[in-house]
C-alpha cells in the first residue's frame, strides 16, 4: 500500500511541476503496483485523470483563461473520440491497449525532449480551420479512449498552434478538455467492464484523485524553484525507460508470442545411438541351440 500512495503522490508532483505528463504515470501505478487487471486500470485512470484536470481548471475559469469556444471545437469531438476509444477497447486485449500505452510514453518523452517554443502573449495569432482543430480533438479523443491517458502534451501544442491560444489560455482549456473527455471515456468503460463481469475499485479512485490533487498543487508551488527545461529533460528519461519495461513486459502477450511458443510442437527427433553408446550398452548372449 506504501508504494501505491507514493505512486499517487507522484502523479500529483508531476502535474503540478510540469503542468502535464503525470497522467501518463496513472496507468503503470494501478498495474504494477496497485495490481489492476490493465483495462480496468485504464477505466480508473480517466476517473482519476478527469478529476485531478477538473479541479486544476476551476483556478484557471476563475481568472477567465478558458477558451470555451476551443472547448466547443476541440472537446466535443474528443468526448466522441474517447468515448468511441473505450468502445473499441471491447474487442482489443488488455496486453495491446499497454504496448500501445508504452508507445505513447516514448512520443511524449520525445516531444518533451524537443520542447515547445512558447510565442509570446502579445504575439498575433491565427486560429486554423475548425476541421483541423476538430480532427486532431477527435485522434486524441480515441487514444484518450483507448488507453487511458488525458492527452495534455498533445492538446496544448495543438491549442497554441492550431486554436492559435497563448500558452497559460491554453494549459487552462487543456484542463477543461481533458476533464470532459476523461468523463466520456469513462462512462463507456463502465459498460465494457460490466460485460466483462469486472468493475472499478472506487475507493482506489477516490484515494489517487485525492492525493494526485494535493500533490499537484505542492507540485505547482515547487515549480517556481525547480529549474523546467532540466526537469523535463529528467522526466523524459523516465518516460522511455518505463516505456521500455512496459513493451518488453506486455509486448509477447501483445503479439502473442508467448502464446505461439507454447503452441509451437515439438521438433525433436529420434537420434540414433552412437557407437560410444553401443558400447556400453549391455550384450545378452543366447547359446546356440543344435538340432
Amino acid at each position: 500500500m506504501l508504494y501505491v500512495i507514493l505512486g499517487a503522490i507522484a502523479i500529483g508532483l508531476v502535474l503540478g511541476l510540469l503542468g502535464s505528463g503525470g497522467s501518463i504515470l496513472t496507468v503503470p501505478v494501478l498495474v504494477y503496483l496497485a495490481g489492476e487487471p490493465d483495462k480496468v486500470a485504464i477505466a480508473e485512470s480517466l476517473a482519476i485523470v478527469g478529476g485531478i484536470a477538473l479541479v486544476g481548471a476551476l483556478p484557471y475559469a476563475r481568472q477567465k483563461l478558458v477558451d470555451w469556444h476551443s472547448v466547443l471545437y476541440f472537446g466535443v469531438p474528443g468526448i466522441l473520440g474517447t468515448y468511441g476509444g473505450a468502445a473499441l477497447a471491447k474487442w482489443i486485449p488488455g496486453a495491446v491497449q499497454l504496448a500501445l500505452f508504452a508507445l505513447v510514453m516514448i512520443l511524449a518523452a520525445v516531444l518533451m525532449f524537443r520542447g515547445r517554443k512558447e510565442p509570446e502573449d502579445g504575439a498575433p495569432r491565427e486560429r486554423q480551420a475548425l476541421w483541423k482543430i476538430a480532427s486532431e480533438g477527435l485522434l486524441v479523443g480515441v487514444l484518450t479512449g483507448l488507453v487511458g491517458v488525458g492527452g495534455g502534451f498533445l492538446i496544448v501544442p495543438a491549442l497554441v498552434l492550431l486554436g492559435g491560444l497563448s500558452m497559460r489560455l491554453a494549459v487552462g482549456t487543456s484542463l477543461f478538455i481533458i476533464a470532459v473527455k476523461s468523463a466520456a471515456g469513462f462512462w463507456k468503460y463502465t459498460d465494457v467492464l460490466a460485460e466483462a463481469g469486472q468493475s472499478v475499485d472506487w475507493g482506489l479512485i477516490g484515494l489517487f484523485a485525492a492525493i494526485g490533487i494535493v500533490g499537484s498543487f505542492i507540485g505547482n508551488a515547487l515549480s517556481q524553484r525547480v529549474p523546467q527545461a532540466q526537469l523535463k529533460r529528467g522526466f523524459a528519461v523516465f518516460l522511455i525507460i518505463m516505456g521500455g519495461f512496459i513493451l518488453v513486459r506486455e509486448g509477447p502477450r501483445a503479439f502473442g508470442l508467448g502464446e505461439a511458443e507454447a503452441a509451437m510442437p515439438s521438433t525433436t527427433m529420434p537420434v540414433a545411438p552412437t557407437a560410444a553408446a553401443t558400447d556400453s550398452m549391455p550384450l545378452h548372449l543366447v547359446p546356440a541351440r543344435y538340432e
